[in-house]
């Protein structure tokens, strides 16, 4: 089976700017489960709120951005294993994906990104006639 969707690590070679020095970036996980009509993207994204995510498709990419908010306001934290900040994640999309029909739903602190396969690579039943 060819995987119409593959993972991008980007990296570069430019110094960091002091503004983004101190600025932590997750890489939220993300489990990708393969049908025969759909790919399927269920992400971990806990605390985000739908107006603080943002996804795009755009040159065969598939990018996920957004921020999570702060939980606790005016508390002091005896132990914190849960960070707050800025995510981003992108993935390539080949050919085999259907882009305009793309969606995305995100309930209960999982996003679900589904991305239909299209139409022409498809498994189909082939009718036999009797001859």
């Amino acid at each position: 089976m060819t995987h119409a969707l593959s993972t991008t690590e980007k990296s570069t070679s430019e110094p960091s700017r002091p503004e983004t020095t101190y600025q932590t970036t997750f890489v939220p996980r993300f489990d990708i489960w393969e049908g025969d009509n759909e790919l399927v993207l269920y992400g971990d994204l806990p605390g985000v709120a739908p107006e603080d995510l943002n996804i795009r498709f755009e040159n065969q990419e598939l990018t996920i951005h957004g921020k999570v908010q702060p939980r606790h306001q005016d508390i002091q934290l005896i132990y914190n294993e849960y960070d707050i900040g800025d995510f981003h994640r992108t993935f390539t999309v080949n050919e085999m994906i259907d882009v305009d029909n793309i969606s995305a739903e995100l309930r209960n602190g999982v996003l679900t990104i589904r991305m239909p396969k299209a139409e022409e690579v498809r498994p189909r039943r082939i009718e036999v006639k009797a001859g």
